[in-house]
């Protein structure tokens, strides 16, 4: 609902939204998709998965929005959807050569930590944005996020102190990007404590879930997407249920809506959670099967084994 904001404002406002949430996508398949088939992906996916959910949680008349789901800024909306798509993604394309013997770090941790910092100052737009005013809802909503972002790059750089006798930079912006996508759905409802406990949470949970799907499942989701933007989103979404109640004390948030307590809260929060991960997992799998069909998804390869930015745009990232 965009109240007395312009609807080009608004429409604008939620472009980046519809924007960010296949970027997200391209993570999981870094190296391996062509370029034509990323583009007619993205633009289909958007269609037929964001835009649908999109209605569900936060049209006046979708489904999710009048069950009384709470997802402030896209909880549910980006992150589930987003990293339910990179681990089908990964799924089907398969992981990269030499993926997991072969250890695959960032070429260039200046540029991941400059990246970092941009992301965590332009999350603010999009959590203190969706209070759709400059009003004490906004403010709540940027502390909270800058508070679990800080809570989960400090838990993930524990987690990695403990496992490995090393912290690392690459682990704290990991964290803290756990953070910010798990307080997103959350940050217009919940309160600082609760807020430290959501980022506390998000550090030692999605850190675990990334070990997993890298070691365990050896999925080759190449920036950790649905660990941590996936498993995230579904943390918030449901500890949203939890902290958004008046009645935790210093761990209290702004109350429920009229008529529902914690259990039906939780309950309606699990139920978006199920039928969002259901439905992008299913439209995605499809999806990514008739553009396979169509253009071939995945680089040859000799293409891979050289760099996409040779065989598919004519040009070094970097000249060595």
């Amino acid at each position: 609902m965009s109240g007395d904001i312009p609807e080009s404002v608004f429409a604008m406002f939620q472009l980046t939204f519809a924007i960010i949430t296949p970027a997200l996508i391209v993570g999981a398949f870094a190296e391996r998709m062509r370029f034509s088939s990323m583009l007619v992906f993205s633009a289909i996916w958007l269609v037929f998965v964001y835009g649908p959910v999109t209605h569900w949680v936060w049209a006046a008349d979708g489904w999710l929005y009048n069950l009384g789901l709470l997802d402030f800024a896209g909880g549910t909306v980006v992150h589930v959807t987003a990293g339910v798509a990179a681990l089908v993604c990964a799924l089907v394309l398969g992981p990269r050569k030499g993926f997991p013997h072969t250890q695959m770090p960032p070429h260039n941790m200046t540029m991941v930590i400059t990246g970092a910092g941009m992301l965590w100052v332009g999350w603010f737009g999009f959590n203190a944005g969706s209070a759709l005013a400059a009003d004490g809802n906004a403010g709540m909503a940027m502390m909270v996020t800058h508070m679990s972002a800080s809570a989960g790059a400090l838990t993930w750089m524990i987690c990695e102190w403990v496992k490995y006798g090393k912290p690392s930079a690459l682990g704290a912006v990991t964290g803290m990007v756990a953070g910010l996508g798990t307080i997103t759905p959350a940050s217009g409802f919940v309160g600082p404590a609760g807020a430290l406990v959501i980022g506390f949470s998000a550090g030692i949970i999605c850190y675990y879930a990334t070990q997993a799907i890298k070691q365990r499942f050896q999925i080759d989701d190449s920036l950790d997407v649905f660990p941590v933007h996936g498993v995230g989103g579904m943390l918030g979404t449901l500890l949203a249920g939890i902290f958004a109640s008046d009645a935790l004390g210093v761990f209290s948030g702004q109350g429920y809506n009229e008529g529902m307590d914690m259990v039906s809260q939780v309950s309606v929060q699990l139920v978006g959670i199920i039928a969002t991960f259901a439905y992008t997992a299913v439209i995605t799998y499809a999806l990514l099967k008739l553009v396979d069909k169509l253009l071939v998804l995945r680089v040859d390869e000799e293409g891979e084994m050289r760099g996409l930015d040779l065989v598919e745009h004519d040009e070094r990232g970097y000249d060595l």
